[in-house]
């Protein structure tokens, strides 16, 4: 499953955003994020269905609002809280619960408002349908709250209750104020809309997705009759959705186009936000291939734009983080400076991934961080001190550590994770930059967190002091991490979990777990890397070797031409780097190469099958979920970015596809699949059955019927799936040393 994640960009200067991005950051992650107050002192948290403050620091807690004030009138339990958000002035919080999940997240809900002033709880958007509202929020001056419902956007006045219809023309594929399905799994694009900071008018977002064609899911198991579930998405080499923002004024609920240079149906806009203190937009567009990148300033009222920057690449332009992609980032924020006349800005156009000080209004621009190592993750601005606090790992591409450097590009690289914490680091900081919640993790340590005072990282009290707990832990690493080099002179990370009581006389069956495309990684410095969650006991204990490896072309912080190696090489140069990574380690005195598995899901499930059909010779056995299957089957955005089009270079899909390769298979090959899957369709699966039936191949396949790409919904799933997979691998590459 290709998960997203980009830069969180914090606004230094508007508090506003600052808030929004911290809801939102809690919205798609749980407690991925703190929710700081205003000040930065204290911090909100959910528990026992009542809403709590603590106070740093030391974590004083206080009810700020109780189980009572959480139960609405004439009901006996209080409302079950998925997520909040506040108003700038923290005086009504947003209470977000009954949530759906609209693909991959609960994304629909409900929404209530808690105003502390008058202590009361008072629901929203009451007249539209139940569990039908997106993306609420209050406007900056905290007296209205606007939302989507049914692809359409309104406005509610708090007071008064009235709601007021922005939009009414929305339907299944013509979307405003959120986005198509493309849209939302490829650039992460869900809330689709933005307040003025005036309050007076709300920038959105409007999909039309009317030419796109449909693709029909069945559901047989419902009903008698089946039922067709069409969804609308784009198939490489098909045109994108029509793309435009408007900005709709509350007074007359009528909408201002932005005149934005450009075919929109060749062309996506990816990032929208209101420049702070004015009536400006700043919009971020890619064309299609998506290796340019255009940035426009745009009035708001009158819908005229100006080019202020323009960035291309051989390969893609990269909107996303390194290393993992495909979590939720927040690709319509931006980090402004100066008193908002430059932003902050990532670019891979030196070879590596650094951080520029980019002027809106035409300045040269400014080189922030310098060197040999690629930025990871932004994660604070201190604008009085003039530091730059960011993720990065210049040593070693599996793990992630905070440093920090001059605003101005003057200074050095300064570490600011302790250095006796090896492994994976990662931070929360207040809007003050005075506290931050640190989390830490490695390959044997489980998370572990503390609230630290950042300006000499010291946990705030000795109980929570990682460092200190630390010291308690008993370590046994299972996981060891090593490297590799092929015959090609290409270095690879891995890591490897050895059999309980391994024996070096023995020969032992290996299993390799394998993603190898540009959305993840699978060698990080975390715990439990090394578990295969599909394994029924431990495959450790079983005498099983399990090993994975990250391949030229895959989001590791290791500079731009080892990522962007991959394009137009998806299907051939993972593959080659992934097969001759194997041969190396099968000479390794220990292992039984006869006894070779390989799996995966989604990519990897693709990577699995490409391996299992052309290297016979290596691997034995395989076991591929949700696999791509022939790549023009799969959506324009992700496909199109990586491979470029299918009109131009039709060739490299297929070269790039299992199914081309399926007469050759030799080995042991269990293929599964749900048959709901929106994301790589069931088409896959019947397209490749088809294909071995041919060539009297003969296999195990399994179906599970109505599964989404995860394959876990319904009773029994996970169950039946772990006893479906450990079964056909010990049957099939046998465990224990020899």
């Amino acid at each position: 499953m290709k998960k997203l994640k980009q830069f969180i960009f914090k606004s230094t200067n508007t508090l506003k955003i600052y808030m929004l991005i911290c809801f939102f950051t809690f919205y798609f992650y749980g407690e991925a994020q703190v929710n700081w107050t205003n000040d930065g002192d204290s911090y909100y948290k959910l528990e026992q269905n009542e809403l709590r403050t603590y106070t740093l620091p030391n974590h004083e807690a206080k009810v700020v609002i109780t189980k009572e004030q959480l139960t609405p009138k004439g009901q006996t339990e209080p409302l079950k809280i998925a997520h909040f958000s506040f108003s700038t002035d923290q005086q009504k919080v947003l209470l977000f619960t009954n949530t759906k999940r609209v693909w991959r997240l609960n994304t629909k809900g409900d929404y209530w408002v808690f105003n502390f002033k008058t202590n009361t709880l008072k629901q929203i958007g009451k007249s539209l349908p139940p569990s039908s509202l997106m993306f609420a929020k209050f406007s900056p001056d905290g007296n209205k709250i606007a939302y989507v419902s049914e692809n359409n956007i309104y406005s509610e006045d708090y007071e008064t209750g009235t709601i007021l219809p922005l939009t009414k023309n929305g339907t299944v594929s013509l979307i405003n104020g959120t986005f198509d399905w493309a849209y939302e799994e490829e650039f992460s694009c869900r809330d689709g809309f933005r307040w003025s900071p005036d309050s007076q008018s709300i920038a959105y977002w409007q999909i039309d997705a009317g030419a796109i064609k449909k693709f029909y899911m069945i559901n047989n198991t419902d009903a008698i009759y089946s039922q067709l579930i069409p969804l609308e998405y784009p198939k490489v080499g098909e045109t994108p959705s029509s793309c435009r923002v408007g900005v709709v004024n509350l007074a007359d609920a009528k909408t201002t186009w932005m005149d934005i240079p450009g075919n929109p149906s060749q062309n996506y806009l990816v990032r929208m936000e209101y420049i702070p203190n004015t009536n400006k937009l700043l919009i971020q567009q890619l064309n299609r291939k998506q290796n340019n990148s255009k940035l426009y300033t745009v009035d708001a009222k009158k819908g005229t734009s100006k080019l202020i920057y323009e960035e291309s690449d051989e390969a893609w332009v990269d909107l996303f983080q390194l290393g993992n992609t495909r979590k939720i980032d927040y690709t319509n924020n931006f980090t402004f400076l100066n008193n908002n006349k430059s932003i902050l800005w990532a670019s891979e156009k030196d070879g590596w991934r650094h951080l520029y000080q980019i002027s809106l209004q035409g300045k040269p621009e400014i080189l922030i961080t310098n060197g040999n190592y690629d930025v990871i993750d932004l994660k604070h601005i201190d604008t009085k001190k003039g530091y730059v606090y960011y993720l990065a790992s210049p040593n070693n591409a599996t793990q992630k550590y905070l440093y920090k450097t001059k605003l101005n590009g003057k200074g050095k690289l300064q570490l600011v994770s302790p250095k006796s914490l090896i492994g994976t680091h990662d931070y929360s900081f207040s809007p003050n930059g005075k506290y931050a919640e640190h989390t830490f993790t490695n390959h044997y340590t489980p998370r572990s967190k503390e609230f630290i005072l950042v300006k000499n990282h010291q946990a705030l009290t000795e109980e929570e002091s990682i460092i200190k707990n630390l010291k308690k832990i008993e370590k046994k690493p299972i996981t060891e991490f090593f490297t590799i080099t092929t015959a090609d002179n290409v270095t690879m990370d891995g890591w490897i979990v050895k059999p309980t009581n391994f024996d070096p006389t023995k020969k032992y069956p290996i299993v390799f777990y394998v993603y190898s495309e540009p959305a993840n990684t699978t060698v990080k410095d975390v715990y439990g890397i090394g578990r295969n969650r599909h394994y029924k006991g431990n495959m450790a204990e079983d005498g099983y070797i399990y090993v994975s490896i990250d391949n030229r072309g895959t989001p590791a912080p290791k500079g731009r031409a080892w990522r962007k190696s991959i394009y137009r090489k998806i299907g051939v140069i993972n593959i080659h780097d992934q097969a001759m990574a194997a041969k190396e380690i099968l000479k390794w005195d220990f292992v039984d190469s006869e006894r070779v598995a390989v799996w995966g899901h989604s990519g990897g499930g693709s990577a699995t099958l490409n391996l299992l059909f052309r290297y016979p010779e290596i691997y034995k056995t395989g076991i591929s979920l949700a696999a791509v299957a022939n790549q023009l089957t799969y959506d324009n955005i992700y496909q199109e970015r990586y491979m470029g089009l299918p009109q131009e270079n039709k060739e490299d899909f297929i070269v790039g596809s299992p199914v081309t390769y399926a007469k050759n298979l030799e080995g042991n090959l269990l293929y599964i699949h749900g048959t709901g899957d929106d994301n790589v369709h069931y088409q896959n699966a019947e397209l490749l059955i088809n294909e071995l039936i041919k060539h009297n191949k003969q296999f195990q396949f399994m179906p599970y019927p109505n599964r989404s790409h995860g394959i876990r919904e319904g009773e029994g799933t996970s169950k039946h799936l772990s006893n479906l997979y450990t079964n056909f691998l010990k049957q099939h590459c046998p465990s224990g040393g020899r």
